[in-house]
Order: C-alpha cells, then sequence, then structure tokens
C-alpha cells in the first residue's frame, strides 16, 4: 500500500510494534528442548495481549500463528510437536494483523553447536538486507533492491532462493509490488514515497531449488542445504527507509 494519511502511519507503526515483540519474545525462548507447537502458543498468548491476529491464519488459512522452520525448511513451516535441537538454525517467521492494517518481519536464530556455515548464513542475510537498504529510496528501480543483494549473497559463496520474494503489504499480507532478491531486468516499476514494502533475503547453502512438502506449506530446499531468512516491513521515503519492524 501507499500511505495516504497519518492514521495509515499509526496503524502500520502499531501492527510492526506487535511484530517486533512476538519476534523478540520468540527469539528468547527458541531453546533446544522446546517444540515449535509451544513457541506458536508464545506468539499467540502475544497476539492476544496486543489485540491483533494472525495475518497467516486469516488471509490464508494457515495452520498456526506464525511460521517456524528449521534447517533447510526454508519458509512456511508449520509449528507442531517437532523440538528445536542443539546445532539447528531457526528461521521465525511473523505476520500481523492489527485494527485493519498488516506487518511482517523475519529473523535467524542460530542454535549452540550449529556448524559454521548456520552463522555465515545468518550473517549473510542480515548483510543483504542491510545493501539493500541503501537502495530503497524513492526514485530508484525496484530491481536494484534485488542487485545488490544478489551481489552481496553471492560474493559470499551463498545463493538467492528466486521463488521468493519481497512485497508489498499494507491492508493485506502480499500486494504489489513484488519485490525479487536478485535483478529482475524486466521489471522497471520505480519506488515510489510512501510505499510500504518488505525486504527480505532468502537464501541457501547449496542448491537455490527447493520443493513443497507434503503438508502443503512448508518449502525445502531440494538438496536438504540450510537456508537463512532475513525480513523487516519499511516505509519507503526520498531518503533512507523507516523500518516499521525494527
Amino acid at each position: 500500500m501507499c500511505i495516504q494519511s497519518e492514521q495509515d502511519l499509526v496503524g502500520l507503526r502499531e501492527a510492526g510494534e506487535v511484530v517486533r515483540l512476538t519476534l523478540d519474545a520468540l527469539e528468547q525462548h527458541t531453546q533446544p528442548g522446546i517444540t515449535t507447537k509451544e513457541l506458536d502458543q508464545i506468539a499467540l498468548a502475544m497476539f492476544r495481549a496486543k489485540r491483533a491476529t494472525s495475518a497467516p491464519k486469516t488471509v490464508y488459512g494457515f495452520p498456526a500463528n506464525v511460521l517456524i522452520s528449521i534447517n533447510d525448511e526454508v519458509v512456511h513451516g508449520v509449528p507442531g510437536p517437532r523440538r528445536v535441537s542443539r546445532g539447528d538454525i531457526v528461521k521465525l517467521d511473523v505476520t500481523v494483523e492489527k485494527n485493519g492494517y498488516m506487518s511482517d518481519a523475519a529473523r535467524s536464530v542460530v542454535m549452540v553447536g550449529a556448524p559454521d556455515v548456520a552463522s555465515r548464513l545468518k550473517a549473510c542475510a542480515e548483510a543483504a538486507f542491510l545493501r539493500a537498504l541503501t537502495v530503497a529510496r524513492a526514485g530508484r528501480l525496484i530491481r536494484d533492491i534485488g542487485k545488490v543483494i544478489e551481489l552481496e549473497v553471492e560474493s559470499r559463496g551463498f545463493a538467492v532462493i528466486r521463488e521468493l520474494t519481497g512485497h508489498g503489504i499494507g491492508r493485506s499480507i502480499h500486494e504489489p509490488p513484488e519485490v525479487p532478491n536478485y535483478c529482475n531486468t524486466s521489471q522497471s516499476e520505480t519506488l515510489e514515497p510512501g510505499l510500504v514494502l518488505t525486504i527480505e533475503p532468502i537464501i541457501c547453502s547449496g542448491s537455490p531449488r527447493v520443493r513443497t512438502t507434503s503438508d502443503g506449506w512448508t518449502i525445502r530446499t531440494v538438496d536438504g542445504g540450510l537456508s537463512a531468512h532475513h525480513e523487516h516491513t519499511m516505509l519507503i521515503t526520498e531518503g533512507p527507509p523507516v523500518l516499521l519492524t525494527a
């Protein structure tokens, strides 16, 4: 969406605050032994306390409140009985609706004992996100975001998963425009002031090919390689973007 009023900005900030607080709580409790279902219940308690709801559940019928993906699970992991283990890399992805506004963010959490590649993947996703912020401003092409993300990721020896992208957001989860994590030369849209979108490098250690598992939601790497995800919702301005979920 494009912000039209102060009310829009206030609403998006309020939704973004719930996302941030939920991610903080989830990260604090993401320790070996806890189940992903237990983490989902922590998120639900936060939503209820803040009078917010799960946007994926509302919009798409997702069978839980937040998305939790472990190791080769890239995105859209369904919380359940699986326990977080020593050595895992856990992706926490939270999208909320509050008073008609939606906001979305994700972070990767590396457990003690994880292989070095997991920590390097997490650092790479975060570095690529920061690189993207340098070009995410009014007047630049949307494809400039993907270009700098892909350059940063490949310079560190990893790969972008092209099927999964950032997106506009505001009144629904996925709104125009699509924000790829690579330079899509056919994309000619320009970033406009007031536009609200997500930037979210989603990367992997091996093959960038992915598949959807039998649950109909979880997306995994085809070769079992690890993945990382880093995301914020932001407002595009003439200067640096305003992060609404930070």
